[in-house]
């Protein structure tokens, strides 16, 4: 197994020294959240600045919706409302931004809505104290969940096979420093061997079956989040919890992602 390599945001191609990023910080202050009762939201760095949308204020609401919707996990709202989502969605879109629904970012696919993204997450997270350990996400996308992923893990590997997104999804991040995401461009059907073994692995597409590979790279004790066609012939999200036991699979709501596909493009 090659070495793993440090925290670029994009992989040097073999044979280059990678470049290295810093990490920054955009933060929400907790009293902005306006969050009581169940949901504890840790103190966040920074008061709120900026004006429109770049304000903190128009994540706090975001992350008031989502706890009205049922996220509970303090670390996932924390981590939502410092990831700017307006940075990762086209221009002509940014206006919708912090609403809860998908939009397209090219391709053919999409930024999920703000709900799914805590909510997959927040199942990721399940059982775990505190960080996660290493993440293994499958569809960069725009690089908005692997922001999001960031703030919850120690290190975020995330692979896509669109070429043409793997590049947005480094533009998106590159301003932002984030030190421990690795951006990689290849097959997640295949998953990203010299990464693991992973403590988490969430995928943005949905096949007709969990991958072997998911399966193999999952650490002892990791869980795996993905949407998944069920005999029932329609996608639901599926977590896997790898046991000493074997695999514990529970099939939850009913979900609408783009289709899991092989190979590069």
């Amino acid at each position: 197994m090659s070495q793993r390599p440090g925290f670029p945001v994009k992989l040097s191609p073999p044979g280059t020294a990678p470049t290295r990023s810093s990490p920054g910080k955009s933060a929400v202050a907790p009293a902005a959240l306006g969050l009581s009762g169940a949901v504890a939201v840790p103190r966040m760095p920074l008061a709120p600045t900026g004006l429109g949308l770049d304000s903190g204020a128009v994540r706090a609401r975001m992350v008031r919706l989502l706890a009205q919707q049922g996220v509970r996990d303090a670390r996932v709202l924390e981590a939502m409302g410092l990831v700017e989502r307006h940075r990762f969605v086209e221009s002509a879109l940014v206006g919708q931004a912090y609403e809860d629904t998908s939009l397209p970012i090219g391709l053919g696919q999409t930024i999920s809505k703000p709900n799914v993204v805590a909510r997959m997450i927040e199942l990721l997270c399940q059982g775990a104290s505190g960080k996660l350990g290493r993440v293994l996400e499958i569809g960069t996308g725009c690089g908005y969940q692997a922001a999001v992923l960031s703030h919850v893990a120690t290190e975020v590997y995330s692979i896509e096979r669109l070429r043409g997104l793997h590049e947005k999804a480094r533009d998106n991040l590159r301003p932002l420093r984030v030190h421990n995401v690795h951006l990689i461009f290849g097959d997640g059907m295949l998953a990203y061997p010299q990464g693991a073994p992973y403590a988490g692995i969430i995928s943005a597409a949905g096949g007709d079956d969990i991958p072997q590979a998911w399966l193999d790279q999952l650490a002892m004790g990791g869980r795996l989040v993905a949407p998944t066609v069920t005999s029932a012939g329609q996608q639901a999200l599926v977590v896997i919890h790898k046991t000493p036991r074997g695999f514990e699979r529970q099939v939850l709501e009913a979900v609408n992602f783009v289709p899991l596909k092989s190979g590069v493009a």
